[in-house]
C-alpha cells in the first residue's frame, strides 16, 4: 500500500527531523537530485484557487526531473460533471506516480487515498488541515531559530478556519516547553477540539483579543489572513478582515529576534512597510516550503539519491 501525507502527525518527530534533513540537503546541493524523479509524474488535483502550494509543488517536481499534470480548479475537472473523489483518484493513479489534492470539503484527501494506488498528498482540505505548509513552517523555525522547542509562539487572525493554525499547532505540539498565544476576535478563536487535545497533553496556551498586548513576548508571529472563503455572510467577512493589521508601529513592541511568518496570499494584514523588516520571513518561509515539498516527494515515492 502507498503511504500518504494527510495530517502533519503521520510522521513521527524522527521521520520530520529526516525530512528536514533532507530538504536541507537538496538546497545545498541541487544537483545531486536534478534527476531523482526522471519518468516520474505528479498530478497536482486542485479542486479550489491555489497560486504558491499548486506552483510549489509542480516547481518541486520539475526540479526532481519530474513532470507534472493536472488541474486547478473543480469546473476544469470532471467533478463539474459529478464525478466523485474515489473515482478520479483511482483514474488519476493510472497516469500519475503521486498525487497532491487540495479540496475545499475537509476529509476529501482522506477519502482520496482510501482508493488511491499511489500516494496522496493532502495539499490543503477546506478549514482542516495544511501538512505541507507545516513542513514549510517548522524548516523556517528550526533553521532561523536553531530549534522548534522553548518557543513562544503567537498565532494571530483567522484561527476558527485557518487550516494551516490547525496543522503547526498539532506539529509543535510534539515539542518541548512549546507556549502558544492564541490572538484573534471571540468570532474567530481555535475550535474547541483543538484546545482540548492541548489541555490533554498539558500544554500551555494563552487567549488574547490585542496584538499589541501580546507581541513583547513572543519568538514568532504567525499571521494569517481572514479568508472571505470560509464566509457564509459577506457582512461578517468584512467586519473581520481588518480586525488585525501588524505595522511597523506594532513591530516596535517586539523583541529584537522574534520571526513574523505568515503562509501567504496576504490581504492586508501586514503592511507593505514590514516587509523590509529583517524579522520579516514570510517570502524565506515560501521558499523553503519548496525544498521540503521536494523532500517529501522523494519520500513517499522512496526514490533514494
Amino acid at each position: 500500500m502507498p503511504r500518504h501525507l494527510l495530517n502533519p502527525m503521520d510522521f513521527s518527530v524522527q521521520e520530520l527531523e529526516e525530512l528536514m534533513d533532507l530538504a536541507v540537503d537538496i538546497q545545498a546541493k541541487p544537483e545531486k537530485y536534478a534527476h531523482a524523479c526522471d519518468g516520474k509524474i505528479l498530478a497536482t488535483c486542485f479542486y479550489e484557487p491555489s497560486t504558491r502550494t499548486r506552483l510549489s509543488f509542480e516547481s518541486a517536481m520539475l526540479r526532481l526531473g519530474g513532470q507534472v499534470l493536472g488541474f486547478s480548479s473543480a469546473a476544469s475537472s470532471s467533478a463539474a460533471k459529478g464525478e466523485s473523489v474515489a473515482d478520479t483518484i483511482r483514474v488519476i493513479g493510472s497516469y500519475a506516480d503521486i498525487c497532491a489534492m487540495r479540496h475545499p470539503k475537509e476529509g476529501a484527501p482522506l477519502v482520496a487515498a482510501l482508493h488511491s494506488p499511489i500516494p496522496v498528498i493532502n495539499a490543503g482540505d477546506g478549514g482542516h488541515q495544511h501538512p505541507t505548509q507545516t513542513l514549510a513552517d517548522i524548516l523556517t523555525i528550526r533553521t532561523l531559530k536553531g530549534r522548534l522547542g522553548n518557543l513562544t509562539i503567537g498565532l494571530c487572525g483567522d484561527l476558527k478556519f485557518g487550516r494551516t493554525v490547525h496543522s503547526l499547532i498539532n506539529a509543535l505540539s510534539r515539542y518541548d516547553n512549546v507556549k502558544f498565544i492564541l490572538i484573534s476576535p471571540p468570532e474567530l478563536r481555535v475550535p474547541g477540539y483543538i484546545l482540548e487535545g492541548l489541555k490533554k497533553k498539558n500544554l500551555a496556551y494563552e487567549e488574547y483579543s490585542s496584538l499589541e498586548d501580546a507581541i513583547p513576548q513572543l519568538d514568532i508571529l504567525y499571521m494569517t489572513r481572514v479568508q472571505k472563503e470560509r464566509f457564509f455572510n459577506e457582512d461578517d467577512y468584512i467586519r473581520m478582515k481588518d480586525f488585525y493589521i501588524l505595522n511597523n508601529e506594532k513591530m516596535k513592541l517586539a523583541k529584537e529576534d522574534m520571526l513574523v511568518m505568515h503562509p501567504l496570499p496576504r490581504v492586508n494584514e501586514i503592511s507593505v512597510e514590514v516587509d523590509d523588516d529583517p524579522r520579516a520571513v514570510y517570502f524565506q518561509q515560501a521558499r523553503y516550503g519548496m525544498f521540503m515539498r521536494m523532500a517529501l516527494i522523494l519520500t513517499l515515492l522512496e526514490v533514494e539519491v
